[in-house]
């Protein structure tokens, strides 16, 4: 971290590291909202705390307007598998703030926009059911059913969205006019800050390689087993192609985005790069030969992580 004096003040750089995010990454964050239906139903929640004799505050009663109504439940699963898509795509920045390397910004709009429109359809399935579902729930829920708590459909539909919200990495200077040990500590304490995220993200791509490799290693043995007549019987584990499709999207990703130049990334990535070659999932899944090598060499490279498969 430079610390410099400029005719125009005093100047804090950002640490090479900053520099090194902001041209190689973008932030971002996907918004979603969903209606959780439910509500807290304050006369049943005073019935149950005056039975038991409790005072009014001790409990509360919230009320599930859907019953976990299957079309409802599609939606706020999906929200979670988007979440979860997310995480696996990003690294760590601040908050719902994501960092994304630049080198795959293309395929997350895409694979965002089949989520967007997955998400979507969902929502308009269950509002294309919502009236019958509300009918339904006034059975389902007895005397606790209340009308008056279901939205009608052209307000519930404002209630469920889903954004996508990108920005640039920023590298803006400090240029301050305070007191030159707090610029030090500012200094300090942002170099730090700085270094742990790019720490953490050789973590995470350290712990994505590894388990990639590992699922690829598991799936390439073969289970031996004798049947009751003492016949022995090999079958083959299932390899599918999303395994080999993500192992090289990771090092096509890493081939570029490696921030650190950590060596033993980079000789990681490569040596699984080129294992992957012209390897063909049906061809893997039917040569016992052909999986020994690979497996073998997928187990050496893991060797240098000091990961025992």
């Amino acid at each position: 971290m430079d610390i410099q004096n400029t005719t125009q003040g005093t100047l804090l750089n950002k640490p090479n590291h900053i520099i090194s995010l902001a041209t190689s990454c973008v932030l971002v964050s996907v918004e979603s909202h969903v209606w959780n239906a439910t509500v807290q139903d304050k006369q049943i929640s005073d019935e149950v705390t005056t039975a038991k004799k409790a005072s009014s505050d001790s409990g509360k009663f919230v009320k599930n307007l859907l019953a976990k109504n299957p079309e409802h439940k599609a939606v706020l699963n999906y929200r979670q598998t988007i979440y979860n898509w997310v995480q696996r795509c990003t690294y760590d920045w601040a908050g719902s703030q994501r960092l994304l390397p630049i080198a795959n910004l293309a395929r997350f709009h895409t694979e965002f926009r089949e989520h967007e429109n997955k998400f979507y359809d969902l929502v308009q399935d269950f509002l294309d059911k919502y009236p019958a579902i509300v009918s339904n729930m006034a059975f389902v829920q007895g005397d606790m059913f209340d009308r008056n708590e279901y939205p009608d459909v052209s307000e519930l539909r404002h209630r469920f969205s889903i954004d996508l919200i990108q920005s640039e990495v920023p590298t803006g200077d400090f240029r301050c006019a305070i007191a030159q040990d707090l610029l030090d500590d500012m200094a300090v304490h942002y170099n730090r800050q700085a270094k742990r995220m790019v720490e953490d993200i050789l973590g995470k791509q350290t712990k994505q390689l590894v388990e990639i490799m590992q699922s690829i290693s598991y799936c390439c043995e073969v289970e031996t087993t004798v049947d009751d007549n003492g016949e022995i019987k090999v079958r083959r584990r299932k390899l599918y192609d999303s395994t080999l499709d993500r192992a090289r999207e990771l090092c096509e990703t890493f081939k570029d985005f490696n921030l650190m130049q950590d060596p033993r990334l980079e000789e990681a990535r490569a040596r699984l790069e080129k294992l992957l070659d012209g390897v063909e999932i049906e061809k893997l899944r039917n040569s016992d030969t052909q999986r020994v090598v690979i497996k073998e060499g997928i187990d050496d490279i893991l060797s240098k992580f000091g990961v025992s498969v």
